[in-house]
């Protein structure tokens, strides 16, 4: 099902998935997403053009009969929803509800509201946010969900549930009011995850346009919160109101956001990535020889260290094949399994810089002449309105083409889950250099973890807390201060692969293969969904259960 775009979507699935391994009583909702992100298309020259996907719901999801109608407008809004059932490791269940407007009642213009994800401009945007918010409340309550402990808001794009919640505090009651008390009690059941401090991800709207698409009442109700900046509603400001608890995504995250939200207390919550779902085959088959158990528990994959080196290295050897083997069968490119691989495969963004390690070309020349061959493997799509972002895709083609014959580089079309996965899986290293301090989380590191993969990484999001020089993988730059001037960074970049890991890894097999199996014993036992999820449970949910427990 083609509805997510990037990093966030896909940390919810995991999230989700955790839940349902360890029994937690979770239901999530979202919009369908008919026509989904896009297809994407690279031309000879990087030059990124797009398509949209067509998929049929029914092939996955089942229909449920519940119908419940919103004002959007001023114009009555039909929506049904679509189940998914997702099932863990020990046979408990996640619904996920997909909320669809595209039926024969409603308008064109609303039946297509539940179509594109981040498609057309800030009113489609801010219909969708009201269905997602105002409709998803709705359409809980239909579905039998009256009691819930928590809503979780992952960002601001579902922050318009909690005006819903607020006026289920007093049905009947005129919009325009702010009842501190009924404000406390929609506070006492709200949480709000920020993942990015990047500006694109946090949704604002002019009042005028939303007294257009949500009325005159309920925009009244929003100018008395302190989520309106200039005539503005920023959804973000929105969530953090009227959240008992506030978290970044990593520990360095949650200071970036603190300064950024000073009249709030935020917490931090590293991400995790869901272990079964992106180990490899390969890597799997002997976590069930030598962790027996490990599927249930991802904590026991620190008993890694004790499986022999030999057998880590053999199973990536396996992972790499099958990843060589796609690249093959995509591009007609036949890289040479034996060269160090490296592989760089994220969300197309500037703050990503995934043309950095190419703006020296003769130093990374050096690199493969002197210290041994390298070969690159990247993927990623750029936003469809990201023009810098798409200028990035054409660099690193363009670096491509003047490394021809002696540092061979590859670009592969449609970055989705499962080529996620080859690439976490089957690389020798993997890399990422995001500007510091732009980077929330990031999670394709961890991915890569699990699979006995080093990163060598700039120190942002996770990487400060996953980071053991030589052990899990290797740094760039010190993290010590921030580096302004990409050069330098570089610099770094290229005297890691040059005098530390390219040596090892064809000097020293062995010592490589031991960064492997730490790699995995430290940071995949670590960094999983699992962990991230237990302790959504003990700081973020628990505490609202224990408050609203009878004294």
């Amino acid at each position: 099902m083609p509805t997510y775009s990037g990093g966030l979507g896909v940390l919810s699935g995991d999230t989700l998935r955790a839940a349902a391994d360890l029994g937690v009583p979770v239901v999530a909702v979202t919009l369908l997403y008919r026509q989904g992100f896009f297809r994407q298309h690279l031309a000879a020259d990087g030059h990124q053009t797009e398509d949209q996907p067509v998929w049929d719901p029914e092939r996955y999801l089942e229909a449920v009969p519940q119908r419940v109608s919103l004002e959007v407008e001023g114009r009555r809004v039909v929506i049904r929803a679509w189940l998914y059932r997702l099932r863990g490791v020990n046979g408990d269940e996640v619904p996920i509800y997909m909320l669809d407007t595209d039926m024969p009642e409603n308008a064109p213009e609303d039946a297509a509201l539940t179509g594109l994800l981040y498609g057309g401009d800030q009113r489609y945007r801010l219909r969708q946010e009201a269905l997602l918010g105002f409709g998803g409340v709705a359409m809980l309550r239909a579905l039998g969900y009256r009691e819930l402990e928590t809503y979780h808001m992952n960002e601001g794009h579902s922050a318009l549930l909690t005006l819903a919640l607020l006026y289920e505090e007093e049905p009947g009651r005129p919009a325009g009011w702010t009842d501190p008390a009924k404000m406390a009690a929609v506070r006492s059941k709200c949480v709000f995850t920020t993942h990015t401090p990047v500006p694109a991800g946090h949704d604002r709207f002019p009042i005028g346009l939303v007294t257009e698409v949500l009325g005159e009442e309920m925009a009244e109700t929003i100018h008395q919160l302190p989520c309106v900046e200039g005539h503005v509603l920023n959804m973000t400001y929105l969530g953090l109101f009227f959240s008992r608890y506030i978290n970044g995504v990593a520990r360095l995250h949650g200071e970036v956001a603190q300064e950024l939200y000073p009249d709030y207390k935020v917490h931090s919550i590293t991400n995790g990535v869901h272990a079964v779902n992106w180990t490899s085959a390969a890597m799997s088959a002997l976590y069930e020889r030598r962790v027996p158990g490990w599927q249930a528990d991802g904590h026991k994959l620190r008993r890694a260290l004790s499986i022999p080196v030999g057998e880590v290295i053999a199973a990536h050897r396996t992972a790499k094949a099958a990843l060589l083997d796609e690249v093959f069968k995509r591009t007609g490119v036949m890289l040479d399994p034996a060269v160090m691989t490296i592989g760089f495969a994220r969300r197309a963004a500037t703050y990503k810089r995934a043309d950095l390690v190419f703006g020296n070309l003769e130093s990374l020349r050096a690199i493969a002449h002197e210290a041994g061959r390298v070969q690159f493997v990247y993927a990623g799509k750029a936003h469809p309105h990201d023009e810098p972002a798409k200028d990035i895709i054409r660099r690193v083609y363009a670096a491509r083409d003047e490394l021809a014959g002696e540092i061979p580089v590859v670009y592969l079309e449609e970055h989705d889950m499962t080529l996620g996965k080859l690439l976490c899986s089957g690389v020798d290293l993997w890399l990422n250099n995001p500007q510091r301090p732009m980077e929330a989380s990031g999670t394709s590191g961890m991915k890569a973890a699990l699979n006995g993969v080093p990163s060598l990484s700039v120190l942002d999001g996770w990487w400060p807390e996953g980071w053991v020089e030589g052990v899990t993988g290797w740094s760039i730059g010190d993290g010590v201060a921030d580096v302004d001037d990409p050069d330098v960074e570089r610099t770094w970049l290229h005297n890691k692969l040059n005098y530390v890991i390219v040596p090892m890894f064809y000097g020293s097999p062995e010592n490589y293969g031991r960064v492997m199996r730490s790699t995995i014993a430290i940071n995949g036992a670590y960094f999983t969904a699992q962990r991230m999820l237990e302790e959504y449970v003990a700081e973020a949910y628990r505490p609202v259960r224990e408050a609203v427990r009878p004294s």
